[in-house]
């Protein structure tokens, strides 16, 4: 008989640990008070809860298998790993995240909160509006045609008309353009090329092949060496990154750290950390961080249109020479 009460008592012990750490993981999940509960989080404030109450694979297996399935399905009836896909699934989402991280890092997060919410969007729109236009999304010298990208078509064009460049739509096309972050699909190869006179048969039919039919990773991300005006492009959900993008961003961000570190501060007792006061924040700290990361921002779209200038102008087709064409003539 002692056998089955031992495997009873094996079941008992392992009922009661499971209850355990899920009981520990709800705790840890009210500790955290996450946005996004999410399994994928391996290294953020739920797992520290979790560890403070005793709770690890090595030493407490049942109790980890337990929190697990607790937060697998707080992730599932939360959209929790779903959210932080929504959340991060556009470049620019994803841009304003690191804004907001590099001004707490640097100021403190009291600073931050005082701040505001203008002046900190004030300051990332200085990184976030040059990082939109070096995107190549839209085309902020092309008023006339709401702002249309060159090379690309109207979403909203008059029904059967060959030249889809105009529109019957403009409002419909700006709300699509900068709210909805919509390209708008290629022009056919013939206004195309009048648009990008460097356009060639091979490189549009490449570049069509992968804007339709390359699925890339999980249809999220796919890159192309080539995009219609010859540089390199990656999509995230159809939304254009290039090299002046990422420049732009890198510089922006490295900008506005240098311009709110100017700023006055001092050393936390205790701590040896530097810090922004609440005073000081109110004390240019937003001019300094505006100029930082315009400056920044500007730069970097300097540099990075001087990399695609350069990459596009390598893959252009090349042409004889009038005294090669006249040698082969001969």
């Amino acid at each position: 008989m002692s056998n089955p009460n031992r495997f009873q008592r094996l079941l008992a012990n392992t009922s009661q640990a499971l209850k355990e750490g899920a009981r520990k993981s709800e705790q840890a999940t009210r500790v955290a008070e996450e946005i996004y509960p999410s399994v994928l989080n391996v290294a953020g404030k739920y797992h520290k809860a979790l560890r403070a109450q005793g709770v690890s694979l090595k030493e407490t297996p049942v109790q980890a298998i337990g929190a697990f399935g607790t937060r697998l399905v707080t992730d599932l009836t939360n959209d929790g790993t779903r959210g932080v896909y929504w959340r991060y699934n556009h470049p620019l989402a994803i841009l304003d995240t690191g804004i907001e991280n590099t001004m707490k890092a640097v100021v403190g997060k009291d600073a931050y909160k005082d701040l505001g919410k203008t002046k900190t969007g004030l300051m990332a729109a200085t990184i976030a509006v040059p990082t939109t236009i070096m995107s190549g999304a839209f085309n902020i010298l092309n008023p006339g045609q709401a702002f249309r990208a060159t090379g690309y078509a109207q979403t909203y064009s008059p029904e059967g008309t060959d030249d889809r460049r105009e529109t019957e739509q403009p409002v419909q096309e700006l709300f699509d353009r900068f709210f909805l972050g919509r390209q708008g699909a290629p022009l056919k190869y013939e206004t195309a090329k009048a648009e990008i006179p460097s356009l060639t048969p091979e490189r549009y039919s490449r570049f069509m092949q992968n804007y339709y039919q390359d699925r890339g990773f999980m249809g999220i991300l796919k890159v192309t060496p080539e995009n219609l005006e010859g540089i390199p492009e990656a999509r995230m959900l159809g939304y254009p990154v290039n090299i002046a993008t990422a420049t732009t961003a890198i510089g922006g961000l490295a900008g506005l750290a240098a311009g709110l570190r100017s700023a006055p501060s001092k050393v936390v007792p205790g701590t040896g950390y530097r810090a922004h006061t609440v005073d000081m924040a109110r004390t240019g700290l937003t001019r300094r961080g505006l100029i930082g990361g315009a400056t920044g921002a500007l730069a970097g779209a300097a540099i990075g249109a001087t990399i695609n200038a350069t990459i596009a102008q390598a893959n252009r087709p090349k042409l004889p020479t009038v005294a090669e064409y006249t040698e082969e003539m001969q």
